[in-house]
């Protein structure tokens, strides 16, 4: 049998990823963005869908969910920003994957390196493997390791610092 025979009807492949898709992309882009971007997502996931090899299907829709918390990113970048209107203050995280956790503590991921705060919402918001994380990031099993223990250790100067203040 074939790997596109097998491979399951799209709708339960969106199902499945669902939650861990929306919940990296809370990390990544914030509440109020993540909506849209998890659309651009799992429409470029259905266009790409019968070319996927199927032995990674989560890494495989990670990679694509990442690249457009970047393309939203630097959009976001391009965009002038008024300077008479007070900025927005981010709401609180949704419950499921993130509403466990502080926001405090994703407000500081935020503020991480993009390789870092890729692997952190990979390795915590997605519950990715190592592997998958590497797959994702195009990069390997141990290099996936370092980068989110990068992160983690970033991400404790932070607290520590705040906690100083």
């Amino acid at each position: 049998m074939s790997a596109i025979a097998a491979r399951p009807p799209f709708q339960r492949f969106l199902d499945e990823h669902r939650a861990p898709v929306l919940g990296f992309l809370r990390a990544m882009v914030g509440p109020n963005d993540a909506e849209d971007c998890f659309q651009e997502t799992f429409i470029a996931a259905l266009r790409a869908y019968e070319e996927m090899d199927g032995r990674h299907p989560r890494a495989w829709v990670m990679t694509i969910a990442r690249r457009k918390a970047i393309d939203h990113h630097r959009a976001r970048a391009r965009r002038p920003e008024p300077r008479d209107e007070l900025p927005e203050h981010p709401a609180p995280p949704a419950s499921g994957g993130l509403g466990e956790l502080d926001g405090e503590v994703w407000a500081a991921v935020a503020a991480l390196s993009d390789v870092q705060r890729s692997a952190i919402a990979l390795r915590y918001a997605a519950d990715l493997s190592y592997r998958e994380i590497g797959e994702a990031l195009d990069c390997s099993e141990a290099a996936a390791r370092r980068r989110v223990a990068d992160g983690v250790a970033a991400l404790r100067g932070m607290i520590d610092r705040e906690e100083a203040r």
